[in-house]
């Protein structure tokens, strides 16, 4: 009798545990097919200085191909970018943090990660990137960096102490370097503990950096 009992407990384990799983699995499922609803309707209409589409796609596969789980975005415009990239980290466990200095593109931004689905993976804050980014203590290992130009060997040197080993930095609309672009570009592709390549789907360009 006892060996009975003992059978029937791990079979209603297992099953439990099954049936968890698959309502989990549904569940991402659910959110995968609203965000991707979402992305398509809105394809043509995102505007703000934000990324196009095949750029938010390049964010998004990144975040999945290596698993990180701990994002900064700077510059969040109205929400495309930290869309594909919130979409990546609620399928690898993790959470954004996004930078926006504009009250009003914030607001839209908000709503806009709203009706996709995706609050509870996005930390919103409204300040100055310039300061902001030197307080965050991090540790991060994936950063998107979409804010002003000349700031970015800035923003850089700031958070190079702060991305862990195998960590990924980007910056968006380095395909013309100029200024700061240039100057980013020239500082980063030097660094021995660093490999960068550029990203060229779309017109704009990705720089994408390892850190070793």
């Amino acid at each position: 009798m006892k060996s009975i009992s003992l059978l029937m407990v791990l079979t209603y384990l297992i099953c439990s545990s099954l049936n968890a799983h698959a309502q989990q699995k549904s569940a991402q499922q659910q959110l995968d097919e609203r965000v991707q609803k979402f992305l398509n309707d809105k394809r043509n209409t995102w505007q703000d200085l934000n990324v196009p589409y095949e750029d938010g796609k390049i964010l998004h596969d990144l975040i999945l191909q290596k698993k990180y789980t701990n994002a900064l975005e700077i510059g969040t415009s109205t929400g495309h970018s930290t869309i594909w990239i919130a979409w990546a980290l609620s399928k690898t466990g993790g959470k954004l943090i996004t930078i926006e200095i504009d009250g009003h593109r914030q607001k839209q931004a908000i709503q806009n990660v709203r009706d996709a689905g995706l609050s509870e993976y996005v930390d919103f804050r409204l300040a100055d990137a310039h300061q902001l980014v030197k307080e965050l203590p991090g540790p991060f290992d994936f950063v998107f960096s979409d804010a002003d130009k000349d700031w970015y060997p800035q923003y850089f040197k700031d958070l190079d102490p702060k991305l862990i080993r195998g960590g990924c930095f980007t910056a968006h609309n380095v395909r013309n370097p100029y200024g700061g672009i240039r100057e980013f570009l020239d500082y980063v592709k030097q660094l021995p503990g660093y490999t960068t390549t550029i990203n060229n789907a779309s017109r704009a360009g990705i720089s994408i950096s390892y850190k070793k």
